[in-house]
């Protein structure tokens, strides 16, 4: 499943296409993807202005001018793709090459989005683990898809004084207690194992263990690899993808993740292991991770 930072990446790839514009053309090819599409969930979205987009979690979330939000999810493998309309476009920092004859008619082409940046933007998914629906902005909290989130680890809330109390009296492993949605939102298996190598943190250590030195450490470890992997345009192990296509890379740069056996590259002469945590794998050194 995409994590923060190839949410992130997605976000900002539709950012140009989709903020301050009108969706001039919504079409859905099923009736549901994981969730029913809401009903006149098309005719709804058709002529509304996106007044702002951003994340939460892993959602990518419109506001629209009428009060309510389309919440965006991509699951396990979907993908959002970008056309620019007529000739190619240059929006901003991005460049959308001009929509090919079918673009969005594919077998797995779910949801089209037509918007007078000109834009054409095709949702895509396999194995339909994604969704689409919309909520009222101002409930959008207490909504059950976001009711229960933890902080943002990249903002401000996050910081020392969260993650210890987060992590006090918890008696669970450091790693099962960070991929807890309820305790920070947004981070996934790869970046929490990348984090806990920076911070020469064990994930077997618990959570309740973990001292104010290594939470000190821990905090801008973790919010340092998600910067790096955004900048980098996130992860692309099987399915994601920019919006225009291309593919992230910093699977270049994983520290731990899939290197077991390998060393580590701490330089100490400690091999990378990998374990089952909670049916997920876990890659660290054990040799500089106490």
């Amino acid at each position: 499943m995409p994590e923060l930072p190839e949410v992130e990446t997605v976000r900002m790839g539709l950012l140009p296409a989709l903020e301050g514009h009108r969706f001039t053309h919504v079409e859905t090819r099923r009736g549901d993807l994981r969730i029913p599409f809401p009903k006149d969930f098309a005719l709804r979205l058709t002529g509304r202005r996106v007044t702002r987009l951003w994340r939460r979690a892993k959602y990518i979330l419109a506001d629209l001018d009428d009060g309510e939000t389309l919440v965006i999810h991509l699951g396990m493998s979907g993908s959002m793709s970008v056309y620019a309309q007529g000739a190619d476009l240059k929006l901003g920092q991005f460049y959308y090459s001009r929509a090919p004859d079918g673009a969005g008619s594919g077998k797995h082409d779910h949801v089209v989005m037509d918007t007078d940046a000109p834009a054409r933007i095709v949702f895509n998914d396999h194995r339909r683990f994604g969704l689409m629906t919309l909520v009222k902005t101002a409930a959008l909290g207490e909504h059950k898809l976001f009711s229960d989130l933890g902080v943002e680890p990249l903002s401000e809330a996050f910081d020392v004084a969260y993650l210890r109390g987060a992590l006090k009296g918890k008696k669970t492993p450091v790693k099962s207690a960070l991929l807890d949605q309820r305790v920070v939102a947004g981070l996934g298996n790869i970046y929490v194992c990348e984090a806990l190598w920076r911070a020469l943190v064990s994930p077997t250590r618990q959570a309740a263990e973990v001292s104010a030195a290594q939470a000190a450490a821990l905090l801008p470890a973790i919010k340092s690899v998600l910067r790096d992997a955004v900048k980098a345009g996130g992860s692309s192990l099987r399915d994601h993808k920019r919006v225009d296509g291309e593919l992230g890379y910093f699977q270049h740069h994983f520290a731990v993740y899939g290197r077991a056996g390998k060393p580590c590259r701490h330089d100490d002469g400690g091999t990378i292991k990998r374990i089952v945590q909670s049916g997920r794998s876990t890659f660290y050194c054990a040799k500089c991770q106490k």
